[in-house]
């Protein structure tokens, strides 16, 4: 074996043989090889061995196995593990917070480049060398990008400056979903740009098309490597059981084959390259949330404390595993299963037969004992962000300690790699973990605290070295720029959403409309509290809904409804709070509210006396029932529009588009309208081309409409299909499943397989 030291590399490449040869790239080296993978490098010195190339990383002069690309992925690990410091494995057990590139000087995820006064928007932040270099922290969650010239230089930015670090572990750099749409860009499949647009996940279930989300995954993983990345913090495949809980968008909605199918190929997709398998293609698929977040009480969302608790007042466990242990872990391409798993925040109470009710990432049952023990998962569990941290109130956006409350920082990571964890979202400090390793040692001895420290560095490295990352970390910025939303990939996510609609209602075939004189109401858009208790958008104001110019392809536009021959609504979904509001409990009251999916005032007649779940350390009280209290909409006026649209028309035809993200109840608003679709995020285009019959209509609703708000609160928070449906003015009812194409209800092989 001999050794090349780089500034050597390019003039001796020739005489190295024809297994391999050098190149420059923009802004690091490369060598490809003949039946071999390409090597991309900064710093590290070169090795071959039988005329063929390998990196040094760790700078010994020798080719360790982990070094060695033609040995199996599990002894490199195991090779590499061996040789790691627990401090260096301390830095594998931690998951960036959000990381905007380039970083920002104010806000959420501050960020500060010390000494550069004309920093380029790739270059690290004084944050990331920290948490990279002195934390040895390697998994790097991705928020927003400037470009994918950009995205792509500042991975290689934090590639090369890792390849110098102890023993050369790039950067596994992952990103939360970043293909759905902004409504108001119109379709140009020629645009491209940023990235692919696509339907929500809850759009693409509406397909009930499992093979277009493998094409869709398909596509995102090409276009996540050519960004850097190489981890996808998705699917979300929670079954969505419970309707007013805020997440449902972000799932494969309430049926649990139809989710398990979906979540199947979506895996599929990202992790399956060209060869079958694992290659340099392929990344990396957390799925989530273990054992799902889907019945969580009231629809309340455990990112606070006051939804902190899944019930399952069914006795429906088991159909929440299904899309995880039926989907997600028996692939059918040659991965086998998902590379990774998170568990959410909530409490799944009553489930643990100790009749502990911890968070899920700290409990031995859900993790250690079902996970990996039932069902032998043996991938990566990593926890939801800032699972470890202090909650301060009942209402805050911090830390998410549920059930462990009373733990110091310390104790609580420690609690969780008891648990049978292996990283810590969210978390870019090693402390913590250092000091949970001195707690194992303690309680376990030197050689246990070792071995479990080893035995999560394994799983960890094999995400890394199964996605070819120790070869080539790289990725090239002009590359990143042709390919990532590309024509061909625009084009893709533009028929999806086109399929993702649901045309509900049709009453005399008033659609398909033929070119036109169309009346377009402008909507009141209300200022809207957001996820994190900050209000979000602008300031509260009535603007049209559609831009003009693109209505004017399709039809003639006109301000007075007496000269329209239709008219055009837009709306959005009722919006009715988060289930918690300070007001109340300064007035006295519990400070739990019902989440309302009707449009006008609502008073939980029907809700629980007493709550399923309850209790903290902040409250005096168990019981969370919000029975007999009453919550306004923000977003009431998208029924008056309706209802003003339609005394303004007459016996005009009244189109009504209603774009959810969950199951919404529409009885207030179904009478007014001649039809009505449904969106799950889509461009004002494909609604478009819709309503005018460019395409017609194929998607079902993927999951019920509920009649009233009465089914809504008697319904059971873990069980699929249990609530009466919307029945309109043409007898359809609005059951999952249901949809209308130009000549009537849809039945299909899709409703064949999944409707019961």
């Amino acid at each position: 074996m001999k050794r090349l030291i780089l500034p050597l590399l390019l003039i001796l490449a020739a005489a190295c043989g024809p297994k391999w040869e050098a190149h420059e790239g923009d802004g690091y080296l490369y060598i490809t090889q003949k039946d071999g993978p390409t090597l991309g490098y900064t710093s590290a010195a070169i090795l071959y061995d039988d005329g063929y190339a390998f990196k040094d990383l760790n700078r010994n002069g020798k080719l360790d196995p982990y070094e060695d690309w033609r040995l199996p992925a599990d002894v490199r690990a195991r090779d590499l593990a061996a040789q790691l410091s627990i401090e260096e494995i301390a830095g594998l057990m931690l998951y960036s917070s959000h990381q905007a590139i380039p970083g920002s000087a104010y806000g959420f995820g501050q960020a500060t480049y010390t000494g550069k006064t004309n920093h380029k928007t790739w270059d690290l932040t004084d944050q990331q060398q920290q948490f990279l270099k002195e934390d040895n922290l390697r998994a790097v969650l991705v928020t927003t990008v400037e470009s994918p010239e950009v995205a792509a230089r500042w991975n290689n930015e934090v590639q090369a400056y890792v390849e110098g670090l102890g023993h050369g572990i790039p950067a596994n750099n992952s990103s939360d979903p970043r293909n759905e749409t902004a409504a108001t860009a119109e379709f140009n499949m020629g645009a491209g740009g940023q990235i692919s647009l696509w339907p929500t996940p809850l759009g693409l279930a509406a397909t009930f098309d499992p093979q277009l989300v493998k094409e869709f995954s398909t596509i995102a993983s090409q276009e996540y490597r050519a960004l850097g990345i190489a981890t996808a913090l998705s699917p979300q495949i929670d079954l969505a059981s419970e309707p007013r809980w805020s997440r449902f968008n972000g799932t494969f909605g309430e049926d649990p084959a139809l989710d398990t199918d979906m979540a199947r190929a979506y895996v599929d997709g990202f992790q399956t390259s060209e060869e079958g398998g694992w290659g340099r293609q392929s990344v990396n698929a957390m799925v989530k949330h273990w054992p799902s977040g889907g019945p969580e009480e009231a629809g309340r969302d455990a990112h606070f404390n006051y939804g902190k608790y899944a019930v399952y007042p069914g006795n429906n466990f088991e159909d929440h595993l299904k899309a995880f242990t039926e989907g997600a872990f028996k692939l059918e391409g040659g991965t086998g299963k998902a590379s990774a798993v998170m568990p959410y925040y909530t409490i799944s109470y009553g489930i643990d037969p100790s009749g502990d009710n911890v968070g899920n990432s700290y409990s031995k049952y859900i993790i250690t004992d079902l996970l990996r023990g039932k069902y032998g998962y043996d991938g990566v569990v990593c926890t939801d962000w800032n699972i470890t941290y202090d909650n301060k109130a009942i209402e805050s956006f911090d830390g998410k300690c549920w059930g462990v409350e009373g733990l110091s920082v310390a104790e609580r990571h420690y609690e969780v790699l008891k648990a049978g964890v292996d990283q810590f979202g969210g978390n870019n400090d090693k402390g913590p973990v250092l000091k949970a390793y001195q707690m194992w040692v303690k309680e376990f001895g030197e050689e246990s605290a070792r071995q479990r420290f080893e035995a999560s560095a394994v799983r960890l490295m094999m995400n890394i070295f199964r996605t070819g990352l120790f070869e080539n970390p790289y990725t090239d910025p002009a590359y990143a720029t042709e390919l990532v939303g590309n024509a061909d990939f625009m084009k893709a996510g533009y028929e999806a959403q086109l399929k993702s609609v649901v045309l509900a209602k049709n009453h005399g075939n008033v659609l398909p409309r033929q070119r036109a004189k169309v009346y377009v109401p402008k909507r009141f858009y209300p200022q809207t509290p957001g996820m994190f208790g900050l209000f979000r958008g602008p300031e509260a104001h009535w603007d049209y809904p559609v831009d003009r110019a693109l209505v004017e392809k399709y039809y003639d536009w006109v301000e007075d409804p007496q000269e329209a021959d239709f008219a055009l609504v837009m709306v959005q979904e009722p919006f009715p709070g988060s289930g918690y509001d300070v007001n109340d409990r300064k007035k006295g009251g519990n400070g739990y509210v019902p989440i309302s999916l009707q449009y006008r005032p609502y008073k939980a007649d029907f809700a629980r006396a007493t709550s399923l779940a309850g209790g903290d350390p902040k409250e005096l009280f168990t019981n969370r029932s919000y029975k007999g209290k009453s919550v306004t909409t923000y977003n009431e006026s998208d029924l008056d529009l309706v209802l003003k649209t339609r005394q303004e028309m007459g016996s005009k035809p009244v189109i009504v588009v209603v774009n959810v993200s969950r199951p919404v109840v529409l009885s207030e608003m179904e009478p007014y309208a001649d039809a009505l679709l449904i969106t799950f995020g889509v461009q004002n285009q494909a609604i478009l081309d819709l309503v005018s019959g460019a395409a017609e209509p194929s998607a079902l609703l993927p999951m019920q409409m509920p009649a009233d708000m009465q089914t809504v609160e008697e319904q059971c928070e873990d069980v699929p299909h249990d609530m009466r449906p919307l029945v309109d003015a043409d007898g359809n009812a609005w059951n999952f499943g249901f949809g209308l194409n130009w000549a009537g209800p849809i039945s299909d092989e899709r409703t064949k397989k999944y409707v019961k």
